[in-house]
């Protein structure tokens, strides 16, 4: 089968094309024929550096990234009773761990997977992975949002940003969403009740009273949020740690400042398919390449200019 492997961490001329068996599966997996896959940062963050491929991969060389994808199951595990052969299916595999998804055939937990809804495609299944995941586990499964919840959304014409808008809405929120002023009307078409263009209004001039938000910028956002929550809200930073004099102003405020990292979980899969079944979430898919141009994906997903997602099509 195709796959695409690195050696070592570095800049995308590292990527090699390679020809490999198909991976062997286990009782409780499904091998699934890839029809599309989905990056994110966490792809090039990881491809560019050694401590990076380590914190996944550990000592094994070379390795495989990815770990959206979307096709269907063409083997299946005695013990797998959930799906069957020829099931169009999609998840987030094996996060945090060894996803090996930049490949034709990829060995599947059949507990990380959803049916693919019939209505939707590939490209937009294979989006709709570990960025909607992360949005899902943020708002709904850490957050508790509810009716009426005053919600900042920062990065909102993001992939994280544009998926957790939409999931706010759905659950009757009033929500603010951040993005440059070119990306308003997208924001606002998500759902966003109001639009905050960062590069001209500090969003503390704005908002005030906030229940939860939603960070996926920086910690030094966490820092300038903690200032429009109200006491009891929540902060939520899927980017990694937070610094101790944040955590201790929150503390100080009585704000739950805290952050997360998406988990694969067929459970909430099945919860976002139903959402994107019913047409209430939908993914923007902003750009497609082809499995040869990886590194093209790659290049543009690192400008930090996407909106909304980025699909590889094989």
């Amino acid at each position: 089968m195709k796959a695409i492997i690195l050696n070592e961490a570095g800049s995308v001329s590292n990527f090699k094309y390679v020809e490999i068996p198909k991976p062997e599966i286990n009782a409780d997996e499904v091998l699934v024929k890839v029809s599309a896959l989905s990056i994110n940062p966490v792809d090039y963050k990881t491809r560019s550096s050694e401590g990076g491929i380590k914190r996944f991969f550990e000592d094994e060389r070379p390795v495989i990234l990815g770990w959206d994808l979307s096709g269907t199951i063409v083997e299946a595990g005695e013990n797998v009773t959930d799906f069957k052969l020829n099931d169009e299916v999609f998840g987030m595999v094996n996060f945090p761990g060894k996803g090996k998804a930049y490949a034709e055939y990829v060995a599947v937990p059949a507990s990380h997977l959803a049916l693919k809804p019939e209505n939707i495609s590939h490209e937009e299944a294979a989006a709709g992975t570990l960025a909607l995941l992360t949005a899902w586990q943020a708002l709904v499964t850490n957050g508790k949002i509810k009716e009426g919840d005053k919600v900042l959304i920062h990065g909102a014409s993001g992939g994280v940003g544009h998926y957790a808008t939409q999931i706010a809405k759905h659950f009757k929120a009033h929500v603010i969403g951040t993005s440059s002023a070119k990306n308003k009307e997208f924001v606002l078409q998500n759902g966003a009740d109001q639009h905050i263009d960062y590069t001209k209004t500090d969003f503390e001039k704005e908002v005030a009273d906030v229940d939860l938000v939603l960070n996926s910028i920086s910690d030094a956002i966490n820092n300038r949020s903690i200032d429009v929550v109200k006491p009891g809200g929540k902060i939520i930073y899927i980017l990694g740690t937070i610094a101790p004099e944040y955590a201790e102003k929150a503390k100080n405020k009585n704000v739950d400042l805290f952050a997360i990292l998406v988990a694969s979980s067929g459970a909430d899969m099945k919860a976002v398919a139903d959402l994107m079944q019913k047409g209430i979430v939908k993914s923007h898919v902003s750009q497609v390449f082809s499995f040869d141009e990886i590194d093209k994906a790659h290049l543009q997903l690192e400008t930090g200019r996407t909106v909304g997602k980025i699909v590889v099509k094989l």
